[in-house]
Order: structure tokens, then sequence, then C-alpha cells
């Protein structure tokens, strides 16, 4: 969905190459392959993963598996190429994707302490017996341990699919791609990590994520390790996830990443913990989440998180409908910092407010406090949800030229720390004193009320006469110039473009 002209976002200068041209290539085919043969040539193919793994891989090397053919257990090869020199991992022949099958594995592909590595073209599973919770599970499982910081990982057009990991989330969760940097001696990271064109299906309990060991830092005092180290030049981008068993996309330790162009849909489909979430970052600072899509959240699901440790998050332009959790929840613990963050431009169709335990809204506040968080810009048409906000803690956000839609007999703002300005409301109940600048009516969207839209059909358009039309206000930018979405926006709410006629 996109409701905006404005610019793509800056990509990392270190996202892939072309590489794995310029060393040796070896042809693996199930069938007719012969593992004692050198593999150099495709008229002389090797057979197994047993084989490739004896082979110590240098930099340019490519490995080609026969399309239309399946390969059974782990791919754990040893070598590392570089950012200039992969060694890439894709197919050859003609038919489907090559299948590389864990058949219940610790992972199917498992990149253990190498660097320099880029998967194309394949499509991975691992399904096996039902797991313990102790066990770990993966499609694809990159773990640097006292390593350092690994460099260059690309994962480029693979489907990853039935992975039955355990529902575990801490220390190191189980599913379909899945980055951890480990060990307790040596401070471990990675810089360079891009995921695109990609599709996660029916994986527990991650679809996609990176997890640290390495955690530790002021704004995060109760993270792990003895140290902090950042995860940098991680792009996550035109991905499609869905039958998730638990959260859908998390980073861990980013900095700047990109999550861009994902969609996620029927995600917390069989986590047992109440509280689950579509795209998020965790001790993490200016990530940028734009243009995702995130639908159907089961168990009390949000799509969006504003988590433990995070500085400068911004969500922008993204999609949501029917999350039973709502859109946004804030969840800072005590003592750590999390600061600045903007949510704008975002549309949320027919988000609930909970099913569990929690005492959500379709916007939830919570878990400590969060600092210096702007709230403007976003459509919310919630006509099933009873409460619109709901701020159970003491997060003081500023929340400016929202358009706030509730259920036909009225919704709820439960909220006496924030500040509301210019805001449009219908079928909302105000608190007394609450918006000075309240716009009660109807914002008059192009399509109508009622009508059940589709994903990525409902934009927010608004017709001709709409009181939101050219009533924006400048939000307050807090000493935030950098944020130039900010600047005059022409409208209140997501949608920026002139009236439209109404739309049957």
């Amino acid at each position: 969905m996109s409701v905006s002209n404005l610019p793509e976002a800056e990509v990392p200068a270190e996202e892939i190459t072309t590489g794995g041209l310029s060393g040796r290539i070896y042809y693996v085919d199930s069938v007719a392959g012969d593992d004692k043969r050198q593999g150099t040539t495709s008229d002389k193919p090797l057979r197994t993963l047993d084989r490739l793994n004896q082979i110590q891989f240098r930099p340019g090397d490519t490995i080609r598996f026969r399309r239309g053919q399946t390969f059974p257990g782990t791919f754990a090869p040893t070598g590392s190429g570089s950012a200039r020199e992969p060694i890439v991992v894709t197919s050859y022949g003609s038919g489907g994707k090559p299948v590389l099958d864990g058949q219940g594995a610790i992972a199917t592909v498992y990149l253990h302490n190498v660097q320099g590595w880029e998967l194309r073209d394949l499509e991975i599973t691992n399904l096996g017996p039902p797991p313990t919770p102790d066990e770990q599970r993966a499609g694809i499982f990159v773990l640097l341990e006292d390593f350092g910081i690994g460099r260059h990982y690309a994962v480029l057009n693979v489907d990853v699919h039935d992975v039955n990991g355990p529902d575990v989330l801490e220390p190191i969760p189980s599913g379909g791609i899945i980055f951890v940097a480990g060990g307790k001696a040596t401070p471990t990271g990675f810089d360079g990590i891009t995921v695109r064109d990609s599709t996660v299906s029916r994986t527990d309990r991650m679809g996609i994520c990176t997890q640290s060991l390495w955690s530790l830092r002021s704004e995060n005092p109760n993270g792990r390790g003895t140290s902090y180290v950042p995860m940098t030049n991680i792009v996550f981008r035109d991905n499609r996830l869905e039958d998730i068993g638990g959260d859908g996309i998390m980073i861990n330790n980013g900095v700047g990443a990109l999550v861009e162009r994902n969609v996620l849909d029927n995600y917390g489909a069989r986590a047992a913990e109440g509280t689950v979430v579509g795209l998020y970052g965790f001790n993490s600072d200016k990530g940028m989440f734009r243009h995702n899509s995130v639908t159907n959240g089961k168990l009390s699901s949000m799509a969006f998180d504003i988590e433990t440790g995070n500085n400068g998050t911004v969500y922008e332009y993204n999609y949501s409908s029917r999350n039973n959790g709502g859109v946004l929840l804030t969840c800072n613990d005590p003592g750590s910092t999390s600061n600045d963050a903007v949510f704008r431009f975002n549309v949320s169709h027919d988000d609930r407010d909970g099913t569990g335990a929690w005492p959500v809204g379709v916007i939830t506040l919570a878990c400590g406090d969060t600092t210096n968080l702007r709230i403007h810009n976003n459509t919310i048409y919630a006509p099933n949800a009873t409460k619109i906000v709901n701020n159970i803690n003491v997060t003081a956000a500023e929340m400016t030229n929202n358009i706030f839609v509730g259920k036909a007999d009225g919704s709820v703002i439960n909220d006496p720390h924030g500040t509301y300005r210019n805001n449009v409301y219908h079928n909302v109940v105000l608190q007394q004193g609450s918006d000075d600048s309240a716009i009660e009516a109807d914002p008059l969207f192009a399509l109508a009320d009622g009508v059940a839209a589709s994903e990525h059909t409902w934009l927010g358009q608004l017709r001709a006469g709409s009181p939101a039309l050219n009533a924006g206000e400048v939000p307050p930018l807090n000493g935030d110039p950098d944020h130039s979405a900010d600047l005059g926006p022409k409208n209140i709410g997501a949608y920026q473009s002139d009236g439209v006629d109404p739309m049957p």
C-alpha cells in the first residue's frame, strides 16, 4: 500500500553483489550425481549435502543444485567469502526450485561462523517430529559465536516453508530465517544482511529475525552479555510471510535497519504467549518500517511495536487490517530508554482491541514510558473496537492530524497523558477537554463505511467535502528536522491527495 509520493528510502551501499563467478563451480544432482567425483562440471555432479559439507569453500565459489530435485539433510558448509567475492548457493537446469529438506534437523541451511554467503533461487523446508522446548529448528540459521563482525549475508528469491520449531522466542528463536550473534568471549554481530523477494510460510515461532546475545547497553540495562554490538546494513524488502506461528519480522540490536514492502498475513497462529507482533525492532536505533502490510493477526496481535530500548524508530505508510490486538503497541521495560519514535501516515482498517487478557486498544501505550512519541497523520478505522487508544501506563504521546473512526455506538479514547490536537473523530466519545481543536464529523471516506475491503485496497481515501481535506496542521518537530514528512501535511489522516468521487 502506498499513500504518498515520498521517495524511496536510501538503501545501504553494501546490499548484494553479482558475485560467485570468480571461483570454482560445484554442481549437485541428487539422482545422477556421484560423490566420488570432483563435481566441478555439470555432466559430472556431486550427489549429497554430506559431500558438500566436506569441502572448504573459497571466495567467489558457486554451488548449484539441480532444479526439480530434493536434497535431504543439512547443508552446513565451511569457508567464507566476502562482500566483493561472496560464495553463492543457487540452482541450475529446468523445473522447480531445488528443495533442501532438513527433515527436522537444527537447520536445513546452517551457516556457522562463516561470512560472505548468498542463497538464491532455492526452496527450503524442515518439517520433523514435534520438537521439545529446548530444541532449535530453522529453515536458514546463521549463527556467529565469538566470531567478531560477520559481513555480507543475502537471501534472495528463496522459499522457506514448513518449519515446526518450538514456541520459544528466547534466547534463540526457531523459525524461517534466523540470524543470531552469540558467544561469550568475543563481541559478535553482523554488518550486511539482506533478505529480499523471498517467502516464509508455516514456520514456528518466527518468520524472519535477528537476535543478539550482545545487547547490554545503557538504553537496555537488562540486556544479555557484557557489551553491546550493533547490527548494521540490514535490509528486509519485498518478502511475503504467511501462517507464522508467532511474530513476523523482528530486528534485534539493529542500527538503521530498513524493513520495506513486506506482506505479512496470518501470524500468531500457534503461539502460546498471549501477545505477538507483526513487525518490530528490539533494542534498536533508527529503524525504518515502511510500505508494509500486516493483516489477520491472531491472539492479542499488534501489527507494529515500539519496544524496549528502541530509539528513533519510524513506522510510515504501512497498512494494517484485522489484527486482534490493534495496530500499535508501545512496550518499554522499566529502566530502558525508548525515545523519539514516529508513527505516521499509516492506515489501520478494522483492527480490533484485543481478545486476550491484556487490556489493549487499537493503539496501546503500555509497559513503561516511551518518551517523545509522535503519532500523526494516521487513519484509524475501527468499527469493531471498543477502545481506540488505551494508555495503561504513563507515556505522553503527541496525537496530531489523525482520523479516528469507532463503532456505531461509540468507541472510547482512554488516555489521560497524551496531547491531542487537530484530529478528526467519528463515532468516538471524547474525554472532556482532551482536544480543543477536535473536528467531530464524518471524514467521508471514498469507500463507504461498512464495506469490508480486502487487503491492500482500502487506503482511507477522502471524498470531496471531507472535513479532513486541506486541514492538516504541521505537527511539532521536537528538535528533529530530519523527518521531512512532518513538514506541512495537506490533509488530516494518511491520505494526502485531493478528494475523490465516492466508490460503491
